[in-house]
């Protein structure tokens, strides 16, 4: 492909970047679909969280954690591009707080939507410890087994935090963020 038919697709980089993003989640969501989509019970939650983890042998998650990592990059200066990532990120979050609430009973609205920030934190952080500082894979153990303690300490004891979770700061311009300087 050529620059030039790159270009004819899409006028502005962001757009290629959305599309790339866009691409990306559907594989995700196909995955999910035809893994935890088909199961019920806890199997369903835990098809959820070790795909993400890449436990699944059928079903690997994509390697895609680098163009992530590219595209977290260029949000920080295109509000297109956050804007799309933050919905996919919120989207991961609100479906497994669906899946939370109706997996385990005891658990309140809030206490669900916790625990899939948390979620979607915990995934986020190591496979970008993975692909861009180099750490095992294998950590994606330790990160997993986390994962289910912060499970059953939900499950005991219930959500105390007053902040609405999956809530975005004020848009702020370019020119206004502070910079650090070297």
């Amino acid at each position: 492909m050529t620059r030039q038919l790159v270009r004819y697709h899409f006028d502005r980089h962001e757009d290629l970047m959305i599309a790339v993003c866009d691409y990306l989640a559907s594989l995700y969501r196909e995955a999910l679909v035809s893994t935890a989509g088909k199961l019920n019970g806890s199997a369903r939650v835990d098809a959820f969280l070790d795909f993400y983890f890449d436990f699944l042998d059928n079903t690997p998650k994509p390697r895609d954690d680098q163009i992530y990592d590219a595209m977290l990059c260029m949000a920080a200066r295109s509000e297109p591009i956050k804007h799309q990532l933050q919905g996919q990120y919120k989207m991961i979050g609100q479906v497994l707080s669906q899946e939370f609430e109706v997996q385990y009973s005891e658990l309140d609205a809030a206490s669900a939507e916790e625990l899939s920030y948390l979620f979607v934190c915990l995934m986020y952080g190591h496979w970008k410890m993975v692909a861009s500082l180099g750490f095992a894979e294998k950590h994606r153990h330790i990160s997993r087994q986390a994962m289910d303690r912060l499970i059953r300490s939900y499950r005991e004891q219930a959500a105390v935090n007053e902040v609405t979770v999956w809530a975005c700061e004020p848009e702020k311009k370019l020119s206004d963020r502070k910079i650090p300087q070297p």
